[in-house]
């Protein structure tokens, strides 16, 4: 992979993964357009670490709720840091057993399946359409809740759907408040992430050849400063209930991404 290319990937991945237009998707597409070649094993690998880029931005941009969050759990208190952070890990559960159960499997659609990426697109549009179309409340998010927005974004694991579309249309449709349902979608993730990349550090699943370390840290880089801009914008967003646009975004590039592959 080249570096220009990297940077590209990487600007696509920070804008995509707090837009609800599927970062993982666009990250297929975006490899498609470029003829990235990658196997299945490697492209993941730029994946992840992209990712990893994107969850230090929300640290960034969170950075005050996660000290708040900190502070509350050494109070060693029932307080509501504590509640919230046992919401987080409850939401954790589907896709750590989703991760550890079919890592093969999804692996080997992080290969350039641009059908399955098409019609994971129309999904995302779908429900982005209809959270759109939910009612403000005040309602924070319950244990209930937290669970099923956990099969959400385990669900989302597939390239296609939207991690915070899934996640944030599935808080909102539950009926609870927007703002608190995109604080949670994107909160939610970092954990993950981080417990992947351990996992993955441990295991050796990591390691990069020396031909490799520049346009990953490029595209680390590209990745990082993208996705604080765009998880500053997509929570004004949310705010001003402009979910619909996305949604429509969303199924226009899908149904030509299954177009093009088909033909």
């Amino acid at each position: 992979m080249d570096a220009w290319e990297a940077i590209v990937l990487g600007i696509i991945q920070g804008l995509t993964e707090f837009l609800p237009v599927s970062s993982s998707g666009h990250l297929e597409l975006g490899k498609a357009i470029l003829g990235d070649n990658s196997v299945p094993q490697e492209s993941l690998l730029f994946t992840v670490v992209l990712h990893f880029a994107t969850a230090l931005s929300t640290l960034v941009v969170f950075r005050k709720d996660v000290w708040e969050i900190l502070s509350g759990l050494f109070q060693f208190k029932w307080n509501e840091s504590t509640r919230f952070s046992l919401k987080i890990v409850v939401s954790m559960i589907p896709a750590a057993i989703a991760g550890v159960f079919f890592e093969e499997e999804l692996e080997a659609l992080f290969g350039g399946n641009i059908v399955l990426v098409g019609a994971m697109l129309i999904v995302t549009a779908i429900l982005l359409f209809l959270a759109d179309k939910a009612k403000f409340t005040n309602k924070k998010v319950s244990y209930s809740n937290a669970f099923v927005i956990g099969i959400a974004q385990a669900i989302a694991m597939l390239p296609g759907i939207s991690r915070s579309g899934a996640t944030i249309s599935t808080s909102v449709l539950l009926g609870n408040d927007k703002n608190k349902a995109a604080r949670f979608s994107f909160l939610m993730v970092v954990p993950l992430i981080f417990g992947k990349i351990f996992k993955d550090i441990l295991s050796g699943e990591l390691s990069a050849d020396t031909t490799n370390i520049m346009p990953l840290a490029l595209g680390f880089i590209a990745a990082f400063i993208a996705g604080l801009a765009a998880c500053t914008w997509m929570i004004a967003l949310v705010r001003k209930a402009k979910l619909k646009w996305f949604a429509f975004y969303c199924a226009v590039v899908g149904i030509i991404a299954i177009i093009v592959s088909l033909v």
